[in-house]
């Protein structure tokens, strides 16, 4: 009996192992909880929908996702599934939001066996978003020899809160992080089930832009994450402090609890049963004006550490990364901005008394005789710019080939706009999706230049999915960052250069003093809204005082 239990085991695990099979337009894929059929589009099979945890409603909700129930049948997969809770904006306002919202979607060639996978975590503060954006459409990566998945995870409140109640139902006392966790089960579900699509689980790179580039990296240092992927692109990054979970206020930040126990006080709710209670709708409406933010929380065990203190100590995953950033990353995003000075004197005045004898070298990367240009250069640099470049001097430490990217492209609709090279302009290059754009979005013009620039890009992204190197033909090769800070200019193609006048030494250096100070906020507070920087000798290796 034994033996013919194992055998059926065996049977059954094998076919969830089968490549796709097209029938009459239609791809019908097996997983582990049951058959799924999607529709096959230019060759590619598109599976729309796909659940990979069960719905986080009722007394799921704030609990780390569970395994999905197994169906009989075959499953339609031709419809995305609903986004997760959030506000509507007119950046975000999708047909469905609900919180059962755990789905993802595929993108396969016809035929596929054993392509590599490239899994895509959206974007939108942790707070907005979906994996089903027309722009994240996998298609044209998939054609260069991918299997391209972008999954859902649960944000704002309802993906990232923290309560001592919530934290009491847990054997390790831990709550928050619920987005995460989320993500790690997709790609467990990866794991599992991506062999049934033609997709090789050996052979797996996480990617996300801004909260999704947070969201790499938070995976690069979470131990539940371990082992679940084998290279990582980040997208205009921000390394920011964490909040830790309770007791220990963290450099300005209040813990993750306390903050939790504030906005469920606001919302009325004190018990987990209470908490669980409310509707979603009614928390989405009384939510902001709590002034809840949502964030990753230092807990111990799914994130151990500070993103930074797990990099410097060598206990991130070594896995190649692909990070970069914009140049116009604050054109879009002048929230983050401090209020400008009345002239350029009481910029220099301000920095002077900020920054100390870090002051002349930031006054000559931004003078100010420019206000707007200095503040929005400034907070990019410090902000997106330091991250990113990190991030991959980390990875190129540990020994692992990494790459640096700018972008700097414009085109008349953005520049009409002030918008040149703005925050995330460039995912619809990479996607080549330039032609499905919502209508907030300045259009590219349709030139053979703009499209030669879109493919050059999504060739390079796929060639790092596939070999761990970015590679392209006919344009510019893309050197390993190394020794000499090599990086790729993305202006109108593709440029290799070498850093010179560079402010992520300074930015290095202003961090690193925070850091060793251990009392204050080390990021997100650049410029006029710096706090005093310790004066004292060069604390980054990379930092000569004497060479300013």
């Amino acid at each position: 009996m034994s033996s013919l239990r194992s055998f059926l085991v065996a049977g059954v695990m094998s076919l969830a192992l089968l490549p796709a099979t097209a029938v009459a337009g239609a791809s019908v894929a097996t997983t582990t909880a049951g058959q799924v059929r999607g529709q096959v589009e230019d060759g590619l099979a598109v599976f729309k929908g796909v659940p990979f945890a069960k719905p986080p409603v009722g007394d799921l909700r704030w609990r780390a996702p569970q395994p999905v129930e197994a169906w009989s049948g075959v499953q339609d997969a031709t419809r995305f599934g609903a986004a997760c809770m959030q506000v509507k904006t007119p950046v975000a306002d999708y047909e469905a939001i609900s919180e059962d919202c755990l789905y993802l979607n595929v993108w396969a060639p016809e035929g596929a066996k054993d392509l590599p996978v490239m899994v895509w975590i959206h974007g939108g503060s942790l707070s907005m978003g979906a994996g089903h954006e027309p722009f994240y459409d996998g298609a044209a990566l998939a054609r260069e020899g991918l299997i391209v998945v972008t999954i859902n995870y649960r944000l704002g409140l309802f993906g990232w809160l923290a309560h001592p109640a919530l934290s009491a139902e847990t054997p390790e006392n831990i709550s928050g992080n619920y987005g995460l966790l989320d993500q790690i089960a997709a790609l467990g579900w990866v794991r599992d089930n991506i062999a049934g699509f033609g997709g090789d689980a050996a052979r797996v790179t996480i990617a996300g832009e801004s909260a999704g580039a947070l969201s790499v990296m938070y995976l690069m240092t979470s131990p539940r994450a371990e082992g679940l992927f084998h290279g990582a692109f980040a997208q205009s990054p921000y390394m920011i402090t964490s909040p830790t979970l309770r007791d220990t206020p963290y450099v300005g930040w209040p813990d993750s609890e306390l903050a939790g126990t504030t906005v469920a006080t606001a919302l009325g709710a004190q018990t987990a049963d209470e908490l669980r209670a409310l509707s979603a709708d009614d928390i989405l409406a009384k939510l902001p004006a709590t002034g809840y933010f949502p964030m990753g929380t230092v807990d111990g065990h799914i994130l151990p550490k500070q993103v930074i203190d797990a990099i410097d100590a060598g206990e991130q995953a070594k896995t190649p990364v692909l990070a970069g950033f914009n140049e116009g990353e604050i054109r879009s995003l002048r929230i983050l901005l401090p209020p400008k000075p009345e002239t350029q004197e009481d910029w220099v005045r301000e920095i002077r008394t900020r920054y100390g004898d870090l002051a002349g070298p930031f006054l000559d990367l931004y003078p100010g005789d420019d206000l707007d240009a200095s503040m929005l250069a400034a907070t990019r640099d410090g902000l997106y710019g330091w991250s990113a470049e990190r991030l991959v001097e980390g990875q190129q430490k540990a020994g692992l080939n990494s790459y640096l990217y700018y972008w700097d492209h414009g085109y008349p609709a953005q520049d009409a706009h002030n918008l040149r090279a703005f925050h995330a302009s460039e995912i619809p290059y990479i996607f080549g999706t330039v032609d499905r754009l919502p209508g907030y979005w300045p259009r590219p013009p349709a030139t053979p230049e703009e499209e030669g620039l879109s493919r050059a890009m999504t060739r390079y992204w796929a060639s790092f999915v596939k070999t761990g190197r970015p590679l392209a033909e006919g344009v510019s090769d893309w050197p390993a960052y190394g020794d000499a800070r090599a990086y790729l200019a993305l202006e109108d193609r593709p440029i290799a250069r070498v850093k010179t006048r560079n402010g992520y030494d300074l930015h290095e250096e202003v961090v690193c003093r925070l850091r060793a100070s251990g009392d204050l906020a080390w990021f997100w507070n650049i410029g006029l809204i710096a706090p005093s920087v310790p004066q004292t000798e060069a604390c980054s290796s990379a930092f000569n005082t004497t060479a300013h």
